[in-house]
């Protein structure tokens, strides 16, 4: 049987082309006017993911992700 994707999961994280997971930054949604637009722009780039326990977890939950544009 295929299984399903965890859609909020392959929104939150990409694969990068040599296969590392990257993740995006919370605390972008509301509350921003008082920060900065240094830490705003901070704020919108992927880093990588470092805990093995969350990588495992991450492709049993989007077990057919892969890299994206």
């Amino acid at each position: 049987m295929k299984l399903k994707t965890h859609k909020a999961t392959s929104k939150r994280f990409r694969l990068t082309g040599s296969g590392k997971l990257m993740r995006t930054k919370g605390g972008k949604s509301h509350l921003r006017r008082r920060t900065s637009v240094r830490t705003k722009a901070l704020l919108s780039e992927m880093i990588p993911v470092e805990g093995t326990g969350i990588v495992k977890r991450v492709k049993r939950l989007a077990p057919y992700m892969k890299e994206r544009e």
